[in-house]
């Protein structure tokens, strides 16, 4: 039977250390096959917190604001958001926040005025801890180096809107 297997004990230390409760410690290094605490860290946080947490109600949204002052053709737009939806993948992960990655159901483009009002937008989100990312072009085709095209936003939607929420649709 899986409950009477033996946890490694060095493994089920570390993520004690955590503060991960032991029996979840335990469940989590099972499942895992005690991989490692790694692994197991990773399962409970992925799995287990998430099925302690009331927060199935919860709408996620990830926005991204284009800077309509620039003349970017529609591919160009498109790339400019995949950089924009990488960045912030990126920087979720260094802030290990990533946890926010999978949730948003609701992805929408908008019309930014030009590079202050994507500045302010972004100023406005992070003062209510949302997580941006601002991308800023190399210059190589259709604007000028340094441009700021995109500004993507991702959290809570209700949050979310707080800050995008009067903008138009692309």
């Amino acid at each position: 039977m899986e409950s009477q297997q033996e946890v490694n004990p060095v493994f089920l230390q570390q993520l004690r250390e955590l503060d991960i409760p032991e029996e979840a410690a335990k469940q989590a290094l099972l499942h895992t096959q005690n991989v490692s605490a790694e692994e197991a860290a990773m399962y409970y946080f992925n799995k287990l917190e998430n099925e302690d947490e009331g927060d199935e109600d919860l709408m996620y949204k990830m926005v991204f604001v284009v800077n309509m002052e620039l003349s970017m053709g529609v591919g160009k737009v498109a790339a400019q958001v995949g950089h924009a939806a990488v960045g912030l993948y990126q920087a979720l992960q260094e802030k290990n926040r990533i946890s926010l990655w999978p949730h948003p159901s609701i992805k929408i483009v908008l019309q930014g005025t030009n590079m202050a009002h994507l500045l302010e937008l972004q100023a406005l989100a992070m003062s209510l801890s949302l997580p941006t990312k601002l991308v800023q072009d190399a210059g190589h085709t259709q604007v000028e180096p340094g441009s700021c095209t995109v500004l993507a936003i991702i959290g809570e939607e209700e949050m979310v809107n707080n800050v995008t929420g009067s903008l138009k649709l692309l």
